[in-house]
């Protein structure tokens, strides 16, 4: 009987112990509006502080661009998609790359980064903000985007998320993506020469869909892209949609870029250099067409690709400036949901997931200016924010995976659904459908 009671005592403690460990963990969603948060604020703060050069000059617009292989010796993890808890590729369907842009005018040079990766790592991130310095460019005139393939390398991933979505972390992996980009730059700015920008601009609607609220929701369908001639002819374009590169089966083993690959590789039969960036993803989804994944990812490469050939060419700008900041983005603190009601604390959440610096990108090249978000950003939240910029004589690309990561960005009439966007790739509470688009107008403001 005594027995008995001390052991009834135990599990008394226990039960009390485990409480007390789950309440310094969870906690109820914290629905205050963004409007009334310290970090809208200090947003509006870090904005009204950042000093544009308007000055026009008449030298001429110089690019250059390159590429740089980054397909992996030998099998590695192959980041995308969670339920493969980070198995090695089992061979190439085709290679893939870190493609550089280097835009100069008037002085100042600034670089765009399309890698064949699911995102920009945060931890590949780190490095380069040590070791692009003004001697090539800085870090901050840097824009980083990716082309979002499921079926790349991984390895470069800490904590939890890292282990179900880019496999264990490889710090050399870590350290040669870094390389390359670098790599890339330089070997970019070698190629600088003379060269006219245009602005094209098309719809896309058969490939595109709504993959969180199916018809209930938009969609963006515009194709936007950016072209480059050079006086001795050469051409380069850079392409941006808005479809998830997630037409191969997580099932697929096979290291590709996905459709953006295919959509390169035939560009650069009428173009001597091209480059793809994954747009507003958010909530977008392919329309898979097509036999298997490869036919399949064939097909969308093809219609966004007509669509490209059927571009409205709008005005280019007679005497384009370059301009490129990086501004830090304040949040709310992260609570990830465990229900719908309760979430992670902080702590927990950065315990688990890594900590790393979040900030928002732009890059002005004339009436062009692409704004990079540390997010999968809703195309939902494009179209008002394409029509605003417009109002100010801008051409708007919005992209994601900037090289700082935050989950997903939904509309937030949305923020109530349980789904997979909306729920466990939600982590930074409620309203920031809303703040992302007060953000983005901010930028166009600041840099009309």
């Amino acid at each position: 009987m005594k027995f008995f009671r001390i052991f009834l005592k135990v599990i008394g403690l226990f039960f009390l112990l485990l409480v007390i460990i789950v309440a310094t963990m969870v906690t109820t969603m914290d629905k205050t509006p963004y409007k009334d948060m310290a970090y809208f604020k200090e947003w509006k703060t870090l904005i009204g502080n950042v000093r544009i050069d308007s000055t026009i000059t008449s030298d001429s617009l110089k690019v250059g661009w390159a590429k740089v292989n980054i397909t992996p010796s030998a099998p590695t993890p192959m980041a995308g998609y969670g339920n493969r808890r980070g198995k090695l590729f089992v061979s190439i369907h085709d290679s893939v790359y870190v493609r550089a842009m280097v835009i100069e005018k008037g002085g100042v040079q600034a670089a765009i980064i399309a890698a064949d990766l699911l995102i920009i790592p945060p931890t590949v991130t780190t490095i380069l903000r040590q070791k692009l310095t003004a001697s090539q460019i800085p870090f901050d005139q840097v824009f980083f985007g990716a082309t979002h393939s499921h079926n790349s390398v991984g390895g470069w991933g800490t904590g939890i998320s890292g282990l179900f979505f880019s496999g264990k972390y490889d710090p050399a992996t870590v350290d040669r993506l870094a390389d390359a980009i670098i790599q890339a730059i330089v070997l970019a700015k070698k190629q600088l020469a003379p060269a006219k920008i245009m602005y094209l601009e098309s719809l896309d609607s058969l490939n595109i869909r709504n993959r969180l609220v199916g018809e209930e929701g938009g969609i963006d369908a515009e194709v936007r892209s950016v072209a480059f001639v050079k006086n001795n002819g050469e051409k380069a374009i850079l392409s941006s949609y808005a479809a998830h590169s997630t037409i191969i089966d997580s099932r697929n083993m096979k290291l590709s870029r996905d459709y953006p690959g295919v959509l390169v590789d035939s560009l650069e039969r009428s173009y001597n250099f091209a480059m793809f960036l994954a747009g507003a993803v958010g909530s977008m989804g392919p329309v898979e067409k097509g036999t298997d994944d490869f036919d399949q990812m064939t097909n969308q490469a093809l219609g966004v690709q007509q669509a490209i050939f059927a571009s409205d060419t709008l005005e280019a700008p007679g005497e384009p400036i370059v301009r490129a900041i990086t501004i830090p983005l304040p949040l709310r603190e992260p609570s990830p949901r465990l229900t719908m009601d309760i979430v992670l604390r902080s702590w927990a959440f950065k315990k688990a997931f890594g900590d790393y610096p979040v900030f928002v990108k732009a890059l002005r090249i004339g009436n062009i200016l692409m704004v990079g978000m540390p997010c999968d950003f809703s195309g939902e939240l494009v179209g008002g924010l394409d029509a605003y910029a417009k109002t100010k004589g801008l051409n708007l690309m919005v992209t994601s995976f900037n090289g700082g990561y935050i989950g997903y960005i939904t509309h937030d009439k949305y923020f109530d659904r349980d789904a997979y966007e909306t729920k466990t790739m939600s982590w930074y509470g409620p309203y920031n459908g809303a703040y992302m688009q007060e953000v983005i107008k901010d930028i166009i403001d600041k840099l009309s």
